[in-house]
């Protein structure tokens, strides 16, 4: 299974229209969803969101996910994964916490394997 994240701020994770992960105002700015990959994720969190206090990854199964998934350049040259289109919550398998280590980094929190 390929696993893409959607970073959201802990309070907006369960918001949405109907049936669709809610768009943040950058992706509505830039007309796509922002994602990333497993290995871009906390890179994301800790570059872009480093003044929130609660955050959590929704964790994706691409396979599920419908509509123009597009890998484009971006930070140092890496693609990232922009999804043109609605976000359905049946492709979101698990949402994982983010919490702040003793240096002030987000990182996944202990034992949790998603809810």
């Amino acid at each position: 299974m390929i696993v893409l994240y959607k970073i959201l701020p802990a309070a907006a994770a369960g918001r949405g229209v109907g049936a669709s992960v809610p768009w943040s105002d950058d992706d509505r700015r830039d007309g796509f969803m922002h994602l990333s990959t497993a290995a871009q994720v906390l890179e994301t969190a800790n570059r872009h969101f480093a003044g929130q206090p609660s955050l959590v990854a929704l964790e994706i199964d691409a396979a599920l996910v419908e509509g123009d998934l597009r890998y484009e350049t971006s930070r140092g040259g890496a693609l990232f994964p922009h999804l043109y289109g609605a976000l359905k919550r049946e492709a979101v398998v698990a949402v994982r916490a983010l919490v702040k280590d003793d240096e002030g980094k987000f990182a996944f929190a202990a034992g949790d394997g998603g809810q």
